[in-house]
């Protein structure tokens, strides 16, 4: 349930409302847009409808929602969510491209990565330094080295840093490095390290599950937020079907389809839904055309010597051209 307040509520009135859904045993989660306050309700939904709400001259109106994501849901909030990370917008009608390699390698490497995806126009860099690979033999990444060659990037090109989190007891570790914290698609159901995430003050990018449905894509998301986390970025990142011809295959129809249903904004990695390097720009252009907030790609300086998935990494020359063409596509479409 959503409680609306009238346009002027005070801040003694929208506690009032507050308090008695406290005294309830239920949970309120206020948020204030321009114009109006919402409080997402959240408890038994019998123990809710017995409470008057619009008893109070202080509401407006009280609207039930049916989904069983409430905080993620427009019902809670109509206007798109903005993020900023630093002085990079996420959301609101811009686009941004975030761009790196797969793994973080060497200082050279991250560096020489991070200045290339600068220069052609990316907003944040991308890396891994805890990877979660298929077979355990193959390479893991650099730990907190990795952290700490990420944070040289930053250092030396001013763009700040995404990268994923693994395990519930990293979060502590990687929040110290990293501006935006990752959850990979095999963590998207990991409920323990989702609520940790959510009693953290920095954004999250939370990549859907391989198997994982829109609805329970925006259920792992409402852990975060449940927590108090509001800074939740969605991440389409392929899914798997009887397709064998890529690696997974894009679901781009989720990317209007979540805007419809949720004011969180979404990105799509086509590096990952496919595995191969030329489908990855004109997937970018699909996914800017069907009104995804931006895009998380891999590229790396020599992808022929990359540690893991060389063979989806952009080249430096493939990346610059992939940003004049979503250039071109942005301005005709209007996007920032």
């Amino acid at each position: 349930m959503v409680i609306v307040m009238r346009s002027g509520a005070s801040e003694q009135e929208i506690q009032e409302i507050v308090d008695l859904l406290h005294e309830k045993g239920l949970e309120a989660h206020v948020s204030k847009g321009e114009f109006r306050t919402v409080i997402g309700v959240i408890g038994d939904d019998e123990l809710v409808m017995q409470v008057p709400f619009q008893a109070y001259r202080s509401v407006e109106r009280v609207i039930p929602i049916l989904k069983p994501y409430k905080l993620a849901s427009r019902e809670f909030q109509e206007e798109p969510t903005v993020i900023k990370v630093g002085d990079v917008q996420i959301g609101g009608g811009t686009f941004t491209v975030i761009a790196g390699p797969c793994s973080v390698e060497s200082e050279e490497q991250v560096v020489e990565s991070a200045r290339i995806a600068r220069e052609a126009g990316a907003k944040l860099f991308r890396g891994g330094a805890f990877k979660p690979r298929t077979s355990p033999y193959s390479f893991q990444g650099l730990g907190e080295e990795g952290l700490r060659l990420l944070a040289r990037a930053r250092e030396e090109t001013g763009l700040p840093v995404v990268t994923e989190v693994l395990d519930v007891r990293d979060v502590e570790l990687v929040y110290r490095f990293a501006d935006v914290l990752q959850v990979g698609a095999r963590n998207m159901q990991n409920f323990l390290m989702l609520k940790e995430l959510g009693r953290q003050d920095k954004p999250v990018l939370l990549k859907r599950g391989m198997s994982a449905t829109v609805e329970e894509w925006l259920m792992a998301a409402e852990y975060i937020l449940k927590e108090g986390n509001s800074k939740v970025i969605l991440c389409e990142r392929g899914i798997k079907t009887f397709e064998t011809g890529t690696r997974n295959t894009l679901d781009i129809s989720a990317i209007p389809a979540v805007k419809g249903f949720s004011h969180l904004p979404v990105f799509v990695d086509p590096s990952h839904a496919t595995g191969i390097r030329d489908l990855v720009p004109p997937l970018c252009l699909a996914a800017l055309a069907a009104g995804a907030d931006g895009v998380m790609v891999e590229m790396h300086p020599r992808p022929r010597e990359a540690l893991c998935d060389g063979s989806q990494s952009l080249t430096p020359d493939g990346f610059r051209s992939m940003m004049e063409e979503v250039t071109r596509l942005a301005e005709f479409l209007g996007r920032g």
